[in-house]
């Protein structure tokens, strides 16, 4: 009794707790849940895990024992939104991933050894204990080889690789902007102009030159395309116009 009156003391604080946090604070207490799961999970052993899930099924068969109709009715069409949005998500991120894999990227080279998403998994958290250990002078080192490598990639890649490099980091920054908060785009734009006024602060009479004659350039492209934007737009009117006639 005494166990079951602490348990429900605990459930009830987890309730206010939940109720009174924010959505940056609910995504990042699910994400930090998330990848201790998967920690686990990639440390467990076979028996651990097959224990685990007859645990969960046994619980499962207790919770569907106990419910009633309605919320029986509830449970399958929360269970039929999620099979639907999960098929949808797989038809998207196939294609996506299919197009992607044979349109825009070159062919990834083979991997030798272990592979599998426990030794990524494995691999990824002995990256993360490594810098968080590492000093100063090895963090600078690391970036600097990481740039090196990059400048040499970029050196010898065709233009059709560079477009479609470009036009895959394009697509992220979007994707990373449509999922961002008010407070996180708020504090990557202080941050870039932060940095502009760095560069400019340190920049030559002749780097600022060029860089107001690149803006000049550029604004003069942009008006040049809404200009023939706005003449295809008319054009297209006319035409139909004169189809309708």
């Amino acid at each position: 009794e005494q166990r079951n009156s602490r348990l429900a003391v605990m459930a009830q604080r987890g309730q206010e707790r939940r109720a009174e946090e924010t959505e940056e604070q609910r995504n990042s207490r699910l994400a930090v849940m998330a990848q201790r799961g998967q920690e686990r999970r990639a440390e467990e052993t076979e028996e651990q895990r097959n224990s685990r899930l007859a645990v969960m099924a046994q619980r499962g068969q207790e919770r569907r024992a106990e419910e009633t109709e309605e919320q029986r009715n509830s449970r399958l069409a929360v269970m039929l939104q999620n099979a639907r949005e999960c098929r949808l998500n797989l038809i998207f991120g196939s294609y996506y991933f299919c197009f992607v894999q044979f349109s825009l990227l070159p062919m990834p080279k083979r991997k030798r050894g272990i592979t599998g998403d426990a030794a990524s998994r494995r691999e990824a958290i002995r990256k993360r204990e490594r810098r968080v250990v590492e000093t100063s002078e090895e963090r600078s080192r690391r970036l600097s080889t990481m740039a090196q490598r990059g400048q040499d990639r970029r050196a010898e890649e065709t233009e059709e690789q560079r477009n479609s490099r470009l036009s895959v980091m394009g697509q992220r920054s979007q994707q990373r902007r449509a999922e961002e908060t008010e407070e996180q785009r708020n504090t990557r734009l202080v941050i870039m102009a932060q940095r502009g006024q760095e560069r400019r602060a340190e920049g030559t009479n002749e780097q600022r030159n060029s860089r107001l004659s690149a803006m000049k350039q550029h604004a003069r492209e942009r008006r040049l395309n809404v200009i023939e934007g706005q003449n295809h737009q008319i054009q297209t009117f006319y035409t139909a116009r004169t189809v309708l006639n």
